[in-house]
């Protein structure tokens, strides 16, 4: 799943995406693929797997993608026992949801997102979108040191 780099950046990011859905996570993981940047991509089902996650693994994502609607812990409960860490609370997160409701653009960005994005219905822009995501905080942005 790792694709050629157009930055001169050390090492691949890592991304981790929080999502139950298999399907929606294997054309995310596609279209960061077909991105210009070069990725290791991580998985978790749901907000507890990737709280285990992101506590036992030393290197921590350079990005993570976040669905709302999950079982278990969902991901506003998710962002907000993850910002409150203080190991995790710089990590960028951007939740990719099918819910457009005013409530969960708040509520996610209420606890900490960095980003929101109503996953499109369309094949063609999701990838966009998704590809969109992976150049600006790869390619614009500076990241925060871990």
């Amino acid at each position: 799943m790792m694709s050629a780099g157009k930055c001169h950046h050390r090492r691949p990011f890592d991304v981790l995406i929080v999502d139950d859905s298999d399907a929606d996570v294997l054309l995310v993981k596609a279209a960061i693929s077909g991105g210009g940047f070069s990725c290791r991509i991580h998985r978790a089902k749901d907000g507890i797997e990737a709280m285990n996650y992101l506590r036992n693994h030393v290197t921590l994502p350079d990005l993570i993608l976040l669905d709302i609607n999950m079982p278990r812990m969902n991901g506003i409960e998710m962002l907000k026992v993850m910002k409150a860490d203080h190991r995790l609370v710089r990590i960028p997160v951007v939740v990719m949801s099918t819910s457009e409701a005013e409530r969960d653009i708040i509520a996610s960005y209420s606890s900490g997102a960095a980003g929101f994005l109503a996953k499109p219905l369309d094949l063609e822009h999701l990838f966009k979108a998704v590809q969109d995501i992976e150049n600006y905080w790869f390619g614009v942005v500076h990241l925060p040191p871990h």
